[in-house]
């Protein structure tokens, strides 16, 4: 049974930054990718960032140049670091790996406010 646990949200004032970290555990066959996605209230599950397990990675037009995604192959984890953050940003950030299934974290709080 594959489990991913997320840390790292929190509350923030506008400007700050956060670091999120998942890390995966079970049996995991094969690690395609991983990344974030995050969804605010009332509003629809969008994709943040995706670390591909070749290196690549990929980006919302929100995000780009704020945020870096980054992951360990041998560690089956991914970091986010978010800079910059925006009030915008606020919303329940999920982690999401793609193996030979599509799994998902429980979700962690991310507030910006001042």
């Amino acid at each position: 049974q594959v489990q991913l646990v997320e840390s790292g949200g929190g509350l923030v004032q506008p400007g700050g930054s956060l670091r999120l970290s998942c890390a995966a555990s079970g049996v995991i066959s094969r690690l395609n990718a991983m990344g974030w996605y995050r969804q605010a209230p009332g509003k629809q599950r969008e994709l943040v960032a995706m670390w591909i397990s070749s290196g690549s990675t990929n980006y919302a037009g929100s995000v780009r140049g704020r945020f870096t995604i980054s992951g360990d192959n041998a560690k089956n984890t991914v970091y986010l670091q978010m800079n910059s953050l925006k009030p915008e940003d606020t919303a329940v950030y999920y982690c999401n790996m793609k193996s030979r299934g599509d799994y998902w974290g429980q979700g962690t709080q991310v507030t910006v406010s001042s």
